[in-house]
């Protein structure tokens, strides 16, 4: 289980990152805070966007169906609702609380467009690389219920959600993962600190999307803002304290693939060639 002890070992922070102002879709607006020009990826993450208005003219227009091709999409909402569906006639229904994690493979054709006119619209959209052995895999969903998803009380005063992975006896729903994910997302409150174990050779971050937290060893913390990603050191655990108010983090971890990458819009490959076959084989109606 998690420890609070000062003594507990911890990945350091190696870069704080801060989002951009980004459009996508037919015009939602977001904060980019992987995948821009100052911060390309963070091997297998390629792309981390976080979505959030309550003005319905920054989400209303949603993303219209628009193709994918060799990565995952992976989709968290705080909240809002958002109905998806694609060309194979799959659709479902994202709420507060809920995730999906769409393999894209081969090729799909999807749509991610908002079920409400006004209120808060509240979540982060995050891209996986696919290794080579498995970027022409089949398309597949797996949308999964806010119940789905254990809550675990780690101390008195921290909660830990577990999407993907394994956190003291909880382990995620989310399955069948080539990068063996950590999704978790943390809530401390003001004053409070924990300790999360990672796997040691995943690449790991953390995103404060409330509040402000200290992040590292105890004794050479670094102060990480709301709205700021901690790219953290290889190691075996962090230790992460929310400051004077309610802190609230994301930290997701996942296994390098070290390849090469090809990335034109929606499509992610190994070379230029394999990404002009994506182009040809979507416009010929091939996803």
């Amino acid at each position: 289980m998690a420890s609070t002890e000062t003594t507990t070992s911890s990945r350091r922070v190696t870069r704080l990152v801060r989002g951009e102002p980004a459009s996508d879709g037919a015009g939602v607006k977001l904060n980019r805070v992987i995948g821009t020009r100052t911060f390309g990826m963070l091997d297998p993450f390629l792309m981390l966007d976080e979505f959030r208005s309550d003005q319905a003219g920054d989400y209303l227009a949603g993303f219209p169906n628009h193709p994918h091709r060799g990565f995952e999409t992976v989709t968290y909402m705080l909240a809002g609702r958002m109905r998806h569906g694609d060309n194979q006639g799959n659709q479902g229904l994202l709420e507060p609380g809920s995730v999906q994690w769409m393999t894209a493979g081969r090729g799909i054709v999807h749509s991610e467009m908002p079920e409400q006119e006004d209120g808060l619209m509240w979540g982060f959209q995050l891209w996986v690389n696919l290794p080579a052995a498995h970027k022409m895999t089949a398309p597949r969903y797996q949308d999964i219920a806010p119940a789905r998803i254990p809550v675990v009380a780690a101390t008195d005063g921290a909660e830990v959600r577990v999407i993907a992975g394994t956190f003291g006896e909880a382990t995620g729903p989310v399955e069948g993962v080539v990068t063996q994910p950590l999704y978790l997302d943390v809530r401390l409150e003001a004053g409070k600190r924990l300790h999360l174990p990672l796997p040691a050779g995943h690449a790991a971050f953390a995103y404060v999307y409330d509040g402000d937290a200290a992040i590292g060893p105890a004794d050479a913390p670094q102060a990480v803002a709301r709205g700021q990603l901690a790219v953290l050191e290889y190691g075996d655990g962090v230790l992460v304290a929310a400051g004077d108010a309610p802190t609230r983090l994301i930290l997701v971890a996942g296994k390098p693939l070290r390849e090469p990458v090809a990335k034109y819009g929606p499509f992610v490959m190994n070379t230029q060639a394999e990404i002009v076959q994506a182009i040809e084989d979507f416009q010929a109606g091939r996803f």
